[in-house]
C-alpha cells in the first residue's frame, strides 16, 4: 500500500534517519532490509526479514503512527501489515464512530508481554510472542484501534465495549478467515454479557433484524455518558433481556 507524500522517520539511540516512503524503509541495518537467502547443503534456505529494534514514525493524510519495536527478530512482514492496516482501517473507524478521535496512535511490540494485545489511551501494545506464534492474527489490531476510537469514560459496561470492538473486527477485519477467527454459533449457555465475540454476534443480529443503526447509537450513548439499561428500550422498544430472548429464539444471521 502506498501513501501520498508520506513522511517517515526512524529513530535509534545513535541516529535519526529520514525515509522517503512509509511502505518500506530503505535504510535498515545491513542484512535486515530484505529476506536473506543462504545455502544449507544443496538446499536454498530463505530467512524472513526482521524489523530492527527501535522506533519509526509514519505519517499520511493527517494520520500519524509511531511504531516502536522492542523485540529482536520481529517479523518485518507483520510490521508492514500493521502499518498498512492502520492507515487503511483506522480512518474508517474514526469517520464512522467518532470523528474527534485522535489521529496520532502508538504501537509497541513488547517481548515481555504474555497476553495478546491491550490498549491504554492512544497506545496499543502487542505481544511479540503471540504474533510470532499466530502470524495470521493481524486483526487484533482492528479490535484494539477501535478502543482508541472508543475512549469511553464513566461507568461503561466492559462487556459492551469489548462486544463493539469485536463487532468492528468482524466488519472491518482483513484476515479473520486465515486467522481462524469468526463469530461463534449461538448457544444456550451464552449471555449477552459474555463480551467479545458472543456480544458481537448479538450486535450483528440486532443490526440485521431490529435496528440498522444500533451499534452507532449505542456507541454515541456510551461516548456521551447517556447510556443506561433503558437505552435499549429507547432504541428498540424492548429491554436488552427481551432482545436476547428474541435472538435466542431465532439466532440465524
Amino acid at each position: 500500500m502506498k501513501f501520498s507524500n508520506p513522511l517517515c522517520i526512524a529513530l535509534s539511540a545513535a541516529s535519526i534517519l529520514a525515509f522517503s516512503a512509509c511502505s518500506k524503509s530503505s535504510l535498515t541495518p545491513p542484512g535486515e532490509e530484505t529476506a536473506q537467502t543462504t545455502l544449507s547443503g544443496n538446499k536454498q534456505v530463505t530467512a524472513a526479514a526482521t524489523t530492527p529494534v527501535g522506533t519509526v514514525i509514519y505519517t499520511s493524510n493527517g494520520y500519524k503512527l509511531t511504531f516502536t519495536n522492542n523485540a529482536s527478530g520481529f517479523d518485518d512482514a507483520t510490521r508492514q501489515k500493521f502499518v498498512d492496516m492502520y492507515f487503511s482501517i483506522y480512518p474508517k473507524l474514526l469517520n464512522r464512530f467518532y470523528t474527534g478521535a485522535t489521529k496520532q496512535v502508538t504501537f509497541v511490540i513488547d517481548p515481555n508481554y504474555n497476553g495478546v494485545a491491550y490498549t491504554s489511551g492512544t497506545t496499543v501494545t502487542y505481544s511479540a510472542a503471540w504474533m510470532a506464534n499466530h502470524p495470521q492474527d493481524v486483526d487484533v489490531l482492528t479490535h484494539e484501534v477501535m478502543h482508541v476510537v472508543q475512549a469511553y469514560t464513566g461507568g461503561t459496561p466492559g462487556w459492551l465495549t469489548e462486544g463493539i470492538a469485536d463487532y468492528v473486527r468482524y466488519k472491518y477485519g482483513v484476515n479473520n478467515g486465515p486467522a481462524g477467527w469468526s463469530l461463534p454459533a449461538w448457544s444456550s449457555s451464552q449471555s449477552y454479557t459474555d463480551a467479545y465475540r458472543v456480544t458481537a454476534r448479538f450486535l450483528v443480529w440486532l443490526e440485521l433484524h431490529v435496528r440498522a443503526t444500533i451499534v452507532d447509537d449505542l456507541n454515541t450513548a456510551l461516548r456521551n455518558k447517556t447510556y443506561s439499561g433503558n437505552t435499549w428500550n429507547q432504541l428498540t422498544g424492548k429491554s436488552v433481556d427481551q432482545l436476547w430472548t428474541d435472538y435466542s429464539n431465532n439466532p440465524a444471521l
